[in-house]
């Protein structure tokens, strides 16, 4: 998101895209009933292999023929925190309670299997209504950059992707940057 948004500023199609189809992965998998729910849930929202580029060697110190100021435009949180800070009012309520230490009862996808691993997970509802309404926000949100339904995204579509993505990889690196800046 951060890449993206400093190349793309505002205009997260393909990012967008990517989390509502992960997004549409995870509503199905909160389709439970019966016994082992906890379990069930844990199987569902499994990762199902390893990201590609670490398998390659690659990361944040992996040497290539990018230039310098590639890089440094490419790091630039300006886009991400303009974009965070216009949506902040819908996303800010389904952050990960753990994530923030805010007490609050959502949980990032990482977080739930955990708690799920450990039977404190007490009911699947709120977590399914999270990864439900964040996904059908998204799926308006995307279909916002065809053409023909421009203009017809809210911010709190727009801020799906931010839920999309903090639900997905967890809420401490957009924290933190949002902390180092001074806007939390």
């Amino acid at each position: 998101m951060l890449v993206e948004s400093a190349f793309r500023s505002s205009f997260l199609h393909g990012p967008s895209i990517l989390y509502e189809d992960i997004m549409s992965r995870a509503v199905p998998a909160f389709d439970l009933s019966g016994p082992l729910q906890d379990f069930r849930l844990r199987i569902n929202l499994r990762e199902k292999g390893h990201c590609f580029m670490c398998e390659m060697g690659f990361g944040p110190d992996t040497k290539g023929q990018v230039r310098a100021e590639i890089v440094e435009t490419g790091g630039n949180p300006a886009h991400l925190m303009a974009f965070a800070l216009k949506t902040r009012t819908y996303w800010i309520g389904t952050v990960c309670g753990r994530c923030s230490d805010s007490g609050s009862l959502q949980r990032c996808r990482h977080h739930l299997m955990e708690d799920a691993t450990k039977g404190r997970l007490d009911s699947v509802s709120l977590h399914r209504n999270l990864v439900r309404n964040v996904y059908n926000h998204l799926v308006v949100y995307t279909r916002s950059f065809v053409w023909g339904y421009h203009g017809t995204a809210t911010e709190e579509d727009r801020a799906a992707l931010i839920s999309a993505v903090g639900w997905c990889s967890g809420w401490r690196p957009l924290l933190k940057i949002m902390e180092d800046h001074g806007l939390l």
